[in-house]
């Protein structure tokens, strides 16, 4: 399997996941809310939602576009410390998530 096959069955998997745990929401935030300087939109989203309304759109424009990925990058240390255990799928998420970033690591030989 190619590297963006791998990431379009990921990105659904968290998609199916927060689905699945009525984590997945169905009104999007207000435009100013997607728009921040802070990593993760901080400032004005949740986890959650940055994962729903920016990075997975984002990941996804990426391969509808046939455009070049990015490497080297991990969103979950962020996701372990930002996402309540208590979460539902909390578990389940963080894996998807560290198989995600694992699509993005490559080696420095």
């Amino acid at each position: 399997m190619t590297l963006q096959q791998l990431l379009q069955q990921r990105l659904i998997q968290a998609e199916t996941l927060m689905r699945e745990h009525q984590l997945w929401q169905l009104d999007a935030p207000a435009a100013e809310s997607l728009v921040s300087d802070q990593p993760f939109c901080l400032d004005k989203l949740e986890p959650l939602e940055w994962l729903q309304w920016i990075f997975i759109p984002r990941m996804q424009a990426l391969l509808d576009a046939n455009a070049p990925l990015p490497m080297n990058f991990a969103i979950t240390p962020y996701y372990e410390v930002a996402l309540p255990d208590t979460t539902p799928g909390h578990g389940m998420i963080l894996l998807t998530l560290k198989q995600i970033d694992a699509l993005f690591v490559q080696d420095s030989d």
